[in-house]
């Protein structure tokens, strides 16, 4: 069936449809992807997610042994009850040819639940999931600032606190990019408010305002911009607000399509400094003289070549932990670095 969308997608996260046998979790925003797959999950498992209860493949496992998803989907459960499959990290791979063949084989209480990164309408798994009537598809889009302000209230309602006008604008333009980033953040908050009814301003500033615009806004205009020596010392800061290298992998990929929209616009006669006030989601206000100056480095050939990397990055290092996530990491926000180096010294 189509795409899902509010409010039936709140209800389905929260109770998936049993009659529903395949379910695709996809979109630019990985954070999100994440978030709605787990809880998906979670709900079709009965609150658990632990391996008696929940089936985990990687995508790769299946790209080279396509029959397992099969296997694994259609086994009886060891111990009575549904069978929930999770399949994360699918990136580009077309699986269409090894999901097709169990739509209509799947048991009433099996659910797949596939997770992939930004599909294209004619992308072939996406658009065998959109036209079954037994597979949802749910996109993943970066959140605007009204998802945002929802997102920020609610967390914020479940750690029994209001939260002030000033503070939900100031986060609105502190966060955002990433679902599970931007969550844990506002948890972080909400952490520190504890003991108090109300988080105000200077709670988000005390927060939020160093460690967060350093760690990842400065981290990612630093790689875009050429600044080496930035990007050195932001990489060094980086475990200290605990934030996964694939996910500051993503919020750089995201930030690069961002400069890729916006150039390819003023490629066709916009001009920039207007862009980027308008930009949405809104570019903060801090931010955008660096995005200005960004815009000036990169040409569209260069950002093709950029995001190549980026993409490539996120997907290995979502498969790596520890110091070789870092490592990943590091070295494509130094090759890119270099590159907008370069384009600054040529002037």
């Amino acid at each position: 069936m189509a795409a899902l969308k509010e409010p039936a997608l709140t209800r389905f996260i929260d109770k998936p449809d049993p009659g529903v046998g395949v379910v695709l979790v996809f979109g630019p925003d990985d954070g999100l992807v994440s978030e709605r797959g787990r809880a998906i999950v979670k709900a079709a498992a009965g609150g658990k997610l632990d391996d008696f209860s929940v089936v985990r493949i990687d995508a790769e496992s299946i790209a080279s042994d396509p029959g397992r998803l099969a296997d694994e989907a259609l086994s009886v459960s060891m111990f009575g009850g549904g069978r929930t499959v999770w399949v994360r990290d699918i990136g580009g791979r077309n699986l269409a040819p090894i999901v097709a063949p169990l739509l209509d084989k799947l048991p009433r209480d099996t659910l797949i639940v596939l997770e992939a990164g930004d599909l294209k309408k004619n992308a072939g798994l996406r658009g065998l999931i959109e036209d079954h009537p037994r597979a949802i598809a749910i996109p993943c889009y970066a959140d605007d600032e009204r998802t945002l302000r929802t997102m920020i209230e609610a967390e914020a309602k479940a750690h029994g606190l209001a939260v002030s006008r000033e503070s939900v604008d100031a986060l609105v333009d502190l966060i955002g990019g990433d679902r599970l980033a931007s969550r844990g953040e506002v948890r972080k908050l909400c952490l520190y408010c504890q003991g108090r009814d109300r988080i105000e301003l200077a709670d988000v500033e005390a927060i939020l305002g160093d460690v967060s615009a350093f760690a990842v806004d400065q981290l990612i205009d630093a790689v875009a911009g050429g600044d080496l020596r930035a990007v050195e010392t932001g990489m060094v800061k980086l475990p200290s607000i605990a934030m996964p290298g694939s996910v500051v992998a993503a919020q750089a990929e995201r930030h690069f399509l961002l400069l890729q929209r916006l150039r390819a616009e003023i490629d066709a006669g916009r001009r920039a400094a207007d862009l980027v006030e308008r930009a949405q989601p809104p570019i903060f206000y801090k931010r955008r003289p660096n995005v200005l100056a960004q815009l000036a480095l990169w040409s569209a050939p260069r950002l093709d070549r950029a995001l190549a990397i980026l993409h490539d990055t996120a997907a290995r290092s979502r498969l790596a932990s520890g110091r070789l996530e870092a490592t990943i990491v590091s070295e494509a926000f130094l090759t890119i670095a270099r590159a907008a180096a370069a384009g600054k010294a040529r002037g």
